[in-house]
């Protein structure tokens, strides 16, 4: 029993047709509700690709972007479960040229521009939490940002590799001294990085053998595997007059080829089936066969506030865009974490956990109430429609107990 009331949860779908699909600001969408490890409601709208009339389908692959984030985070929590890296190390021990980074000093150019020395190190903590003073190009506030667009840092079409997105990141000073701010940020990119180094092997081997593999997740990667490119959804975005154009081809994208720069920020695809699959895991710590993946306590830590001072991400942050904009959300180490219920203004419970994509896809982990939903959709930007925040609202108004 999940502990639903049929009728209520019926009212996603219907709602989803009338404000999205219908009208045409949505193409298509898919959501997965579970509850006590039972899938409570499943419903899948429109099309993958509006061009082919290619319905939304089971299977259907989806770019999750950002949500390829907190999967990384539990790559690298492994490593830390071996003690073979501290959240309180210092990122310089393991990337040295890092070590003499700077702060930006304001008014100065983007190019030999002068730097102020940083209050403490960058810790391995502030890259997890997003205070590392790291920032997104695409952000569009400092002469930093500008800095990394002139680089293609961190752009949704990635110049180089790992190896040269660190050496290109040696050269340009932080935002801020770590552990005083937060920002979204390329952090996660370099937590992919780091895995690799520490571990060993190539960060998506590494993922692959540790996550995916365990998880099941059989379609999800850094590219779309070889027979599948016509399962990949079309990605699209508003045009001036709202319509919605395409924004990226399945028949021509980068995500059906392996990518050089492969990235733990926002490189994976994945379907609606295998993203289930982690946030049940990202409940319980196990597999569906019961395999421990990571610790309880590992998972708790996780789930846990990590913005200093325990204070909210309004409270911290410099950021002009993140998947999280809320009050009563802090951060934890890969994702948002609900600290106040209440300042949100949205029913949920405190302690859940949750993370979105750039196109626009979301997910969320409730402990108090064991449920995990996943919602898949392409459009991008993300902050176009409040189609996340009214999902919420719609699955929560539908417990009964």
């Amino acid at each position: 029993m999940t502990g639903f009331d049929a009728g209520r949860l019926d009212r996603i779908a219907a709602f989803l047709d009338e404000r999205y699909i219908a009208p045409g600001r949505l193409v298509g969408a898919q959501i997965a509700v579970h509850r006590h490890g039972e899938a409570a409601y499943a419903t899948r709208l429109g099309l993958a690709d509006r061009e082919r009339g290619t319905p939304i389908a089971d299977d259907t692959i989806f770019r999750i972007y950002s949500m390829t984030k907190p999967l990384t985070s539990l790559a690298f929590m492994m490593l830390v479960e071996e003690g073979r890296v501290a959240l309180d190390d210092p990122v310089h021990r393991y990337i040295p040229a890092w070590k003499g980074l700077g702060v930006y000093a304001a008014g100065t150019r983007t190019t030999g521009f002068a730097t102020t020395p940083t209050a403490a190190p960058m810790r391995i903590v502030d890259l997890l939490r997003h205070t590392a003073g790291l920032t997104y190009g695409f952000q569009n506030r400092t002469n930093v940002d500008a800095a990394y667009r002139s680089l293609k840092i961190g752009e949704i079409e990635k110049a180089g590799d790992l190896d040269s997105f660190i050496a290109d990141l040696a050269t340009l000073p932080l935002e801020f001294s770590p552990g005083t701010a937060w920002n979204y940020s390329v952090a996660t990119d370099v937590i992919g990085y780091l895995v690799g180094r520490i571990a060993g092997e190539p960060f998506e081997s590494f993922l692959q053998r540790r996550v995916l593999d365990p998880l099941g997740m059989a379609d999800t990667g850094f590219a779309v595997r070889d027979g599948q490119a016509h399962r990949l959804a079309a990605c699209y975005t508003p045009a001036a007059d709202g319509h919605l154009v395409l924004q990226d081809d399945p028949a021509t994208s980068e995500f059906t080829r392996s990518p050089a720069f492969v990235s733990g920020g926002g490189g994976l695809v994945s379907t609606t089936a295998d993203y289930v699959k982690f946030a049940q895991a990202m409940l319980t710590g196990r597999t569906a066969d019961g395999t421990t993946l990571i610790g309880r306590k590992t998972l708790a830590l996780m789930a846990a506030n990590h913005l200093p001072g325990g204070v909210d991400l309004p409270a911290l942050s410099r950021s002009l865009f993140s998947e999280a904009a809320y009050d009563g959300v802090g951060f934890g180490l890969g994702f948002a974490v609900t600290t106040d219920p209440a300042k949100t203004l949205m029913p949920g419970s405190k302690g859940e956990y949750f993370w979105g994509g750039a196109a626009s896809t979301f997910f969320w982990i409730d402990p108090v109430e064991q449920l995990t939903c996943v919602f898949m959709t392409q459009l991008l930007p993300s902050s176009t429609y409040p189609v996340r925040r009214e999902l919420r609202t719609l699955v929560y108004a539908a417990l009964t107990d």
